[in-house]
């Protein structure tokens, strides 16, 4: 009995010793396990591990698409009135373990530093200093057709009816849900570049400027437009796609300074085709795969690619003032390629598409390396470059010139102004002396040649017309460097840049193969930046280059030093420079608000005022008109929509949504009428490929009302009669 209970005992020891065991063995794997992914979060990437934890994120952006001037074309008449698409904001985290960096590209027409100070500060709040101004770039694509109402400069507000916490608010906060998406969707991935060439989709708007540079500069170069499309594959470690980002210099001007809709233009077009192409079934700016697509240098490149003509007589332009013997600069408008606006931002956005989609399929480059970013704030009123050892020149208080206020072949001015202007109007200065006041001896001295129209650096009231401070930055994700540009730089401005960027961070042997992207329209807006050469000539770029003849020359001083900090591994002794001020006081709004929103006696809101037809083909155009309210009304709009196409669905017996008014195919126009009437007309360009069956079409919005001594926004809705898509003629 004794052995017997012995044997019991050594038993049970041997059993539990096995538990210990196979305890302790879990304990091991799940220390390792934690090792390894606390690696993932700390250590950097090596060549043999180049994994990065890498987060994409899209979020509508979406301002009221009614009353607000559009911003790009400077027309305070070109108010919206309605949606072509809407407008997102794309983000893209990178994570190497040791650094973060953050590259945004937003439907916007450009970056305000009142809008980049709001995101900084709101993702301060979010997230403490883990996304700052020296590790977020934010950059806009440049689309003319977004609303306006989000600077802090006095110039901007005047042409905009003043900043408005309407159209600021839903971009910073779409623009901050997009980085909150993108942080908690970060994952283990992998990055591959690939680089390739877009003809036919952009001409030089200002070929005489472009000759003006050297020679043997321009030698060196095919073209007097940079072609090259340069892609970012993001992928997850099996190699499945969740993200692009791509670099093309060209205007977002395809839709041209007729149109009131707020639209993301060809840029935005491009990323709606790959966003619908990778997230199949989904509607638009729904899905995981987010595809940016953003400006670079893009200061002389138009998309218009049948070139500048007088409207009265179908000949060209005239080739150095761009005007026209009857009519001048307002009858010299570019056009092309396609047969109307619509038509061209499909086909340029389209052509973009393609070449993006081709690339990324054929990304095998793999990035690899650390991560950087610079970046420092710079009084760009004062800036001295030392040209060669006995010549010293700066940069010079902002001013616009005579040229500026003619406009460009892409959306030419109403008064008799020309490009090319290297002397004042008489007629016109003493206007602006007497209203504004003339232009300091120093000043006009430091533009030269150019004519000064608005001395804004010494316009102060009731705030700075022009900005001082202005945001210099650079990002280095491995062997890809982004710059951060503060404007719209010209071709050849751009191409020096990007030469002095690599040529300084390959100085110290760091950096090899380095690919060079300029991110426009970042962080701030400045307007132009042309090279030396090209300021001579005065167009519309020179006029436009705010800083004086010297301002690429001032950025080129400065980028350098951020690629040498980067190259040297001493960023952290950069002087951050004087901050940018963030005005409280003296902001005004020039827009009432909406007034009480009256529906047609006898008819409510919502109700159908023009009714769909019976029966259309694929290919042709449905439409029909309802009573509406102001969209202002409906608040904040991103994430809705006023529009929905819906099909119906036998199995089910159910409405599904095929298309929302962030579809290509959809057109929201609203027309504001009298007595506070408006009405709102839907348009659907109904696809080849859109399946027979049945259809209707809803409008969703918010009428204004009365309610004792209070007023009230209610939602309402109208749905057409239902209409069946037959089969296509053609």
């Amino acid at each position: 009995m004794a052995s017997l209970s012995l044997c019991r005992r050594v038993s049970a020891c041997e059993a539990t010793l096995a538990v210990l065991l196979v305890v302790a063995a879990l304990v091991n794997v799940t220390l390792i396990a934690l090792m390894a992914t606390w690696k993932t979060h700390t250590d950097p990437p090596s060549p043999q591990d180049s994994r990065y934890l890498i987060g994409v994120g899209r979020a509508d952006c979406t301002g009221p698409p009614a009353d607000i001037p559009l911003m790009g074309y400077a027309n305070p008449e070109q108010t919206a009135a309605g949606i072509h698409t809407r407008l997102y904001s794309r983000a893209f985290i990178i994570d190497d373990g040791r650094r973060r960096v953050v590259f945004v590209t937003a439907d916007v027409g450009m970056i305000s530093q009142r809008l980049r100070l709001e995101v900084l500060r709101a993702l301060q709040v979010k997230y403490g200093d883990l996304y700052r101004q020296e590790n977020l770039v934010l950059s806009g694509t440049h689309t003319h057709c977004g609303p306006a109402g989000y600077f802090q400069y006095t110039l901007f507000m005047v042409t905009s009816k003043g900043f408005m916490k309407a159209s600021i608010k839903p971009l910073v906060d779409g623009i901050v849900k997009s980085i909150d998406i993108a942080h908690r969707n970060m994952k283990p991935g992998r990055i591959y570049r690939s680089r390739g060439e877009l003809d036919h989709s952009s001409l030089n708007r200002s070929p005489h400027s472009y000759l003006n540079n050297p020679k043997d500069e321009r030698d060196r170069y095919q073209w007097n437009t940079d072609k090259q499309v340069v892609v970012l594959k993001f992928t997850d470690l099996d190699g499945d796609g969740i993200g692009m980002l791509s670099w093309f210099a060209v205007h977002a001007v395809s839709m041209n300074y007729t149109n009131r809709m707020v639209s993301s233009d060809n840029m935005g077009y491009a990323s709606y085709l790959m966003e619908q192409d990778k997230n199949r079934g989904q509607l638009p700016g729904q899905g995981g795969f987010v595809a940016g697509f953003s400006s670079s240098n893009l200061g002389d490149v138009s998309p218009n690619t049948r070139g500048p003509r007088c409207m009265n007589t179908g000949l060209p332009c005239d080739y150095l003032n761009s005007s026209c013997p009857v009519g001048g600069t307002k009858m010299c408008k570019a056009f092309g390629p396609g047969e109307d606006m619509f038509d061209s931002t499909r086909i340029i956005g389209h052509d973009i598409y393609r070449k993006a989609k081709e690339l990324y399929a054929v990304a095998v480059e793999e990035v690899v390396g650390s991560l950087q970013a610079a970046h420092q704030w710079v009084n760009m009123t004062d800036v001295t470059v030392q040209i060669n050892d006995t010549h010293a020149v700066s940069t010079c208080k902002p001013a616009l010139g005579h040229s500026f206020a003619a406009g460009t072949t892409d959306g030419g001015g109403d008064l008799n102004f020309t490009q090319g202007a290297v002397e004042g109007d008489p007629f016109w200065d003493r206007i602006r002396d007497a209203l504004l006041g003339e232009p300091s001896n120093q000043t006009q001295e430091c533009h030269h040649p150019k004519p000064i129209l608005f001395s804004t650096g010494e316009m102060n009231w009731p705030l700075p017309w022009h900005p001082q401070i202005v945001d210099v930055q650079i990002i280095t994700i491995g062997s890809v460097a982004v710059v951060a540009v503060p404007g719209e730089m010209t071709t050849m401005s751009g191409r020096r840049l990007r030469e002095a960027v690599k040529q300084e961070l390959e100085s110290e042997g760091a950096f090899k193969d380095t690919e060079v992207v300029l991110a426009g329209l970042s962080n701030i807006y400045t307007h132009y930046i042309t090279t030396y050469e090209e300021y001579q000539v005065q167009r519309y770029e020179g006029a436009s280059t705010i800083y004086g003849p010297h301002t690429l020359s001032a950025y080129l001083q400065k980028y350098r030093g951020l690629a040498r900090a980067i190259a040297q591994d001493k960023v952290s002794e950069l002087p951050l420079g004087p901050p940018p001020p963030f005005f409280e006081k003296n902001l005004f709004n020039l827009l009432p608000a909406p007034p009480v929103d009256r529906a047609p006696e006898n008819s409510s809101f919502g109700d159908v005022l023009q009714q769909v037809y019976p029966i259309y083909r694929q290919g042709e155009v449905v439409s029909v008109t309802f009573v509406a309210g102001n969209p202002r009304n409906s608040g904040d709009i991103r994430d809705k929509t006023f529009v929905t196409v819906e099909i119906y669905d036998n199995r089910t017996d159910s409405w599904e949504i095929v298309h929302t008014d962030a579809s290509w195919e959809t057109r929201f126009h609203w027309l504001k009428g009298s007595n506070q009437q408006s009405n709102a007309t839907i348009e659907w360009h109904i696809p080849f490929v859109a399946p027979c069956g049945s259809y209707r079409i809803k409008h969703l919005g918010h009428y204004k009302h009365r309610v004792g001594w209070q007023t009230l926004a209610s939602p309402y809705e109208g749905t057409s009669d239902v209409f069946r898509v037959t089969g296509s003629t053609y």
